[in-house]
């Protein structure tokens, strides 16, 4: 019972590595805006053009490089995880982890 007082008691909020992480995802979107505006292609544009082409994979979401204007959009297939560079300025696929 004392326990659970305690933890009812302690300050509600988030963790400083989850914060962190929402301040790091923030980044990386003002990051691919700025460079939306410099003429890259949008992430929706990216997903239109990959995401058809895995249509035996599950799409899980994506990560955004922009000192490389680079974006990772991740596959799920068969319990594998498959990565799927795109070039932001291009559209082009640049890399693929399945080969």
């Amino acid at each position: 019972m004392t326990v659970l007082l305690a933890l009812l008691a302690a300050p509600m909020g988030s963790p400083p590595l989850i914060e962190a992480s929402l301040d790091q995802r923030r980044g990386d979107q003002m990051r691919a805006y700025q460079q939306r505006k410099e003429g890259n292609l949008s992430l929706r544009e990216i997903e239109a053009r990959v995401v058809p082409t895995m249509r035996d994979a599950q799409y899980i979401g994506f990560d955004y490089d922009a000192s490389a204007a680079v974006y990772t959009l991740k596959f799920l297939r068969n319990g594998t995880v498959i990565w799927v560079e795109v070039d932001a300025r291009t559209g082009k696929v640049i890399g693929r982890t399945d080969g």
